[in-house]
């Protein structure tokens, strides 16, 4: 069973955190689109077109550190919007967040919270400073007591040791997400990190979270089409059982159909929800 989830960028390159890796962070200037609000009619045509492409998740992503007052208006409206007219389970990416916040989502409709470690807690320093990891655990543990699924995971390949790897696993290991994304590093002229993943690496990743997490959802996240090329179906063989489908939030994704004409092809059941 492979479950397939599509990713809505509702606000994009508002960030004012120093995250090496985020061309959403206005302090590296990459050449991105952004936008304070992405109308809530557009969201719902995103939300319609992911459900044809047999998406069962659809993820409201804003740019930033946190929920805050007015993001949380915001997000609760589309969606209650994508609830009203589309069958499909939403999450929601806003940030850092505290457990009354994150209630209010829920009320509004949304089921999973998406919030990643990124990596281990001793390597994220040379990541990120505008910004701890703690406040990033706090917020998967808040995710949890207000009721929420958790989606937790991480990037790949910025430069962390195998050390860092099995430092981050032990952190996600208490925390026990339902669904965790794995995304590799994306490279961009403007961002100061380096690529430092091959397919070799990105296999073993998979493997090694699949064998760790047999009870979670294993997804392919951003920087897979990089990371795998044409052979990323070689990453559900190995234990894998979720892909992103349709665009990332500030990189193009693989045309959807192409994506399902593959899965099909090699026999996996695309799962109709979460």
């Amino acid at each position: 069973m492979i479950y397939l989830c599509a990713i809505s960028n509702i606000r994009s390159g508002a960030c004012n955190e120093d995250c090496r890796f985020c061309t959403q962070s206005v302090k590296w200037g990459a050449d991105i689109k952004r936008y304070k609000e992405k109308s809530i009619e557009t969201i719902v045509k995103e939300a319609k077109l992911a459900k044809k492409n047999k998406a069962s998740g659809f993820c409201l992503v804003t740019s930033g550190k946190s929920l805050d007052e007015k993001t949380l208006e915001y997000v609760c409206r589309a969606a209650r919007a994508v609830k009203k007219e589309v069958d499909i389970t939403i999450i929601a990416c806003n940030g850092t967040a505290d457990k009354e916040s994150l209630k209010e989502l829920k009320n509004a409709g949304v089921k999973i919270y998406n919030h990643n470690l990124e990596t281990s807690r001793e390597y994220y320093p040379k990541i990120c400073s505008t910004h701890t990891w703690d406040e990033r655990f706090e917020t998967c543990e808040n995710i949890k007591s207000a009721g929420l699924r958790l989606c937790c995971g991480g990037i790949f390949g910025m430069g962390e040791s195998d050390e860092d790897i099995q430092s981050f696993i032990k952190s996600l290991k208490k925390l026990n997400p339902e669904g965790i994304p794995l995304n590799f590093f994306i490279e961009n002229p403007k961002l100061p990190l380096k690529a430092t993943h091959n397919k070799k690496f990105a296999l073993d990743i998979v493997k090694k979270f699949a064998k760790e997490f047999q009870n979670s959802i294993i997804m392919l996240a951003g920087g897979r089409e990089i990371a795998f090329g044409e052979n990323w179906i070689d990453a559900i063989k190995k234990g894998a059982n979720s892909i992103v489908i349709g665009d990332y939030l500030t990189t193009k994704g693989e045309k959807p159909d192409k994506d399902l004409e593959i899965l099909i092809k090699e026999g996996f059941e695309i799962a109709d929800e979460c």
